[in-house]
């Protein structure tokens, strides 16, 4: 149930990470969706290594992983890309 739990959670996650860092991406709707699945699997990643529990329910703190681990490969992706348009 795990990676199962970071998928769904990286879906919402993503749309919660596109609404804190608003603005245009380079590769749109689809490409926000993939990015939160990556995150929401990033941070429960970084969960584990910084001593969670990782993710076996729905738990707020395991969201919040998620969200963290989207606004990270957001941002990230936004200074690659944002960087190669200039």
């Amino acid at each position: 149930m795990g990676i199962l739990s970071w998928i769904i959670f990286g879906l919402i996650a993503g749309a919660i990470a596109k609404f804190i860092l608003p603005g245009k991406d380079p590769g749109g709707i689809i490409v926000t969706i993939l990015i939160g699945i990556v995150g929401g699997l990033l941070g429960g990643w970084l969960s584990s290594k910084f001593g969670g529990a990782g993710v076996n329910d729905f738990s707020l703190m395991s969201f919040v992983w998620a969200v963290i681990g989207s606004l990270i490969l957001l941002i990230a992706y936004r200074l690659v890309f944002n960087k190669s348009r200039s």
